[in-house]
């Protein structure tokens, strides 16, 4: 017997047999579909984490003090000045400010920045112009926008040259910030109002009396070919030469390499991407489980049909082959079918997450080796035992 016969035959007694062979199949499906599910949704979340880290800038470490008594202009001029492989650190004082214009008020983020705060975050403006160094040290009454609050507040008009208020006081939009999205904790990056940081000081969120120099943050650039791990321990030991900032640095300031939060958030996504296809597999192992089940049925029911073809003929390695090739059939279909749902199903979930779909190839040819594999190996045990049936004893069967 050729394996295009018994293919042949594979599928006329699957054929013969639909529902129970559906039933057979649909552990494999399910685990075929699961796995093909779970490596899209995970490479989908995957890119969504990758864009929305790579979005706050590149080759950035985030200084957060958790007392505003503790960073200062000082410290980021300092870092810039004695931390090797440092481009720009960029201070920043942030606080909760409505903005108002004509009837629309609408509550926000005020950040004092300098005219590097685009650069650090490469942010580049979709209209307008950046802050003029000037303007920074003269604490000019001039705004850029985020796209949010250019929507909200003016629609479809052009918001440059156009007034807003924050705190009662007019300032003039003279750009609007590119659209960034949510960041990776959820927060819609572009409700935002950015203002020069001695404006924010001097007319918006107040000097600190202790420190009137005091900032929120401190965001630092670091030369592209710079080891990122490196540059953060220079700036923590540094900050750590600060007596008011000594004693409890690890406490109190927190120091963020985005290369490293997108590794561990990468890390996790993928640690948990293998562990629901690992519990995915389980129902593989149980769709095999079913077939050699329903192979040895399918024995016991052919003893007779067994016997009558190794009396014309038949070799135990063509009874072997065709019951073989029938429990990888079983497998294969149930395999198809379980990537078209999977494919199906993960698209869907793409469109309604609003995240990429990525196609996987190496995971539609994983699920469909695993499908082969499965087939054989639970296969084996009943077409071996078909194919060591005693003739005569088959022939008598009833």
């Amino acid at each position: 017997m050729n394996y295009l016969h018994a293919l042949r035959s594979a599928v006329d007694a699957i054929r013969g047999n639909a529902l129970r062979s559906l039933l057979t199949m649909l552990g494999i499906v399910i685990g075929v579909a699961a796995v093909i599910i779970v490596v899209a949704i995970g490479s989908g979340a995957r890119a969504v984490v990758v864009e929305q880290i790579q979005s706050l800038g590149s080759n950035l470490i985030v200084i957060d003090a958790r007392s505003s008594l503790w960073l200062s202009d000082t410290d980021a001029a300092s870092i810039k000045a004695e931390v090797p492989g440092v481009m720009v650190a960029e201070p920043v004082l942030r606080g909760g400010l409505n903005v108002t214009a004509g009837n629309i008020l609408w509550p926000t983020t005020v950040n004092g920045v300098t005219e590097n705060f685009l650069e650090v975050r490469d942010w580049p403006l979709s209209n307008g112009r950046n802050f003029e160094p000037e303007e920074v040290g003269a604490g000019a009454k001039v705004v850029l926008l985020g796209s949010t609050i250019a929507r909200v507040v003016f629609g479809e008009r052009n918001p440059i040259g156009e007034v807003v208020r924050l705190k009662s006081v007019p300032h003039t939009v003279i750009g609007v910030l590119a659209s960034k999205g949510t960041s990776n904790t959820g927060r819609d990056q572009d409700d935002i109002v950015l203002v020069p940081l001695k404006t924010a000081r001097s007319r918006l969120l107040g000097a600190n009396v202790v420190n009137p120099n005091r900032i929120d943050t401190i965001l630092v650039k670091v030369e592209e070919a710079w080891n990122l791990k490196q540059a953060e321990q220079d700036i923590r030991a540094l900050l750590r030469e600060r007596p008011r900032l000594a004693a409890s640095i690890d406490e109190d300031i927190n120091i963020k390499n985005m290369a490293e939060v997108l590794k561990i958030k990468e890390s996790s996504a993928g640690a948990l991407a293998m562990l629901v296809a690992a519990i995915a597999s389980v129902s593989l192992i149980v769709g095999g489980i079913g077939i050699m089940n329903i192979m040895l049925v399918s024995v016991v029911e052919r003893t007779r049909e067994i016997g009558i073809r190794m009396a014309v003929g038949a070799r135990r390695r063509d009874i072997l082959s065709q019951f073989l090739v029938e429990a990888v059939t079983l497998s294969v279909i149930g395999g198809l079918i379980g990537i078209g749902i999977g494919i199906a199903a993960s698209l869907t979930i793409a469109t309604f997450a609003e995240w990429p779909f990525i196609f996987s190839l190496q995971a539609v040819l994983l699920a469909v080796g695993f499908s082969i594999t499965v087939g054989v190996v639970f296969g084996f045990y009943p077409a071996r035992r078909a194919s060591l049936l005693d003739p005569i004893e088959a022939l008598r069967h009833e």
